[in-house]
């Protein structure tokens, strides 16, 4: 049985699966037939990025499902991501250009700037200083930003948007640009809500998507007696009140706050469970109940990067 997605629309029209496949951490050798997996199932929304190193064999199983018959082009939505070494307004186009020939497409759904601060160019995707310290360059997304709305225009991407951008460089953005984000991907999950940071976005006409919605517990930074979120006795309370795992709770919890979310998976039968969650809402009560688990514990904060003057969680969202 393939399941129907319900969409979103962005404020220009366009239209979204509200639920996708993240392929963040999905290896090379596993991620076409995760792919496949999803696409068979029903997935349509597939997140990826440069930095992830698999976007070749993300487009082997888009053109074999294509070439099957199981879908078309046009029912795919599929997003990719400006990796930061890459701000400089001249590496924009060759950068969206690059990642159109790994998956062998003519155009993407939806391009993002990966992260606010910049990287030093020319050279590996994590530079490094002398000292071991991230080498950042200091070139200003409003600049990369004219870039994207370029290859936007050029027909390159259907839409543009933002990661991992705080409140006040969306406002920044929004005063010096001429199309705005149609969303803002960030770290979302209950042990880091972003109340704030949603309804700001909310007022803005700007869509969440929730990246790292399961906690992220395959981060490579991952210390043994870090919290785990999906062991967390109250989700595992909630998950037995409406007969679904804590995966699938904190997935609905994302969908009943009109996020976008995109977990991750390459298990088969995970990414059937993660899709789940279309039979059931979760109560208001228990959204708010939700709520009140944030401990601002983000995950991925690369704190090395922190001297950049773009980074983007020195402030409280």
């Amino acid at each position: 049985m393939v399941l129907n997605v319900p969409k979103v629309k962005f404020y220009n029209g366009y239209e979204v699966p509200i639920f996708g496949l993240g392929t963040w951490k999905s290896q090379p050798g596993e991620v076409t037939q995760a792919v496949k997996d999803a696409i068979d199932i029903g997935y349509r929304h597939i997140d990826c990025a440069h930095i992830y190193g698999n976007e070749k064999e993300v487009g082997a199983a888009i053109k074999a499902k294509i070439a099957e018959g199981v879908v078309k082009r046009e029912d795919l939505f599929i997003t990719s991501k400006l990796w930061n070494t890459f701000h400089s307004p001249n590496l924009v186009e060759p950068a969206i250009k690059q990642t159109l020939a790994d998956f062998g497409l003519e155009y993407i759904d939806l391009y993002l700037i990966h992260w606010p601060h910049g990287f030093k160019e020319g050279g590996d995707l994590f530079p490094k200083n002398p000292d071991d310290t991230p080498a950042l360059s200091d070139v200003d997304y409003l600049d990369t930003w004219k870039a994207m709305e370029d290859v936007l225009s050029k027909g390159l991407t259907k839409n543009i948007g933002v990661s991992n951008f705080n409140s006040e460089q969306i406002t920044r953005l929004l005063e010096n640009s001429k199309v705005k984000p149609v969303t803002n991907q960030v770290e979302c999950h209950p042990y880091l809500t972003q109340t704030k940071l949603s309804d700001f976005c909310k007022e803005k006409d700007i869509l969440i998507t929730a990246y790292s919605p399961l906690g992220s517990p395959d981060r490579p930074w991952a210390k043994p007696d870090d919290p785990k979120l999906l062991d967390d006795k109250k989700l595992i309370e909630l998950g037995k009140k409406y007969n679904k795992t804590p995966a699938q709770i904190v997935i609905r919890y994302q969908v009943d706050r009109s996020h976008i979310v995109i977990p991750k998976s390459v298990n088969k039968s995970r990414i059937a469970e993660n899709i789940n969650i279309f039979d059931f809402k979760l109560s208001p009560e228990d959204i708010a109940y939700i709520d009140t688990f944030d401990c601002n514990g983000r995950f991925c904060a690369i704190e090395s990067a922190r001297s950049s003057i773009y980074y983007p969680f020195n402030i409280p969202f």
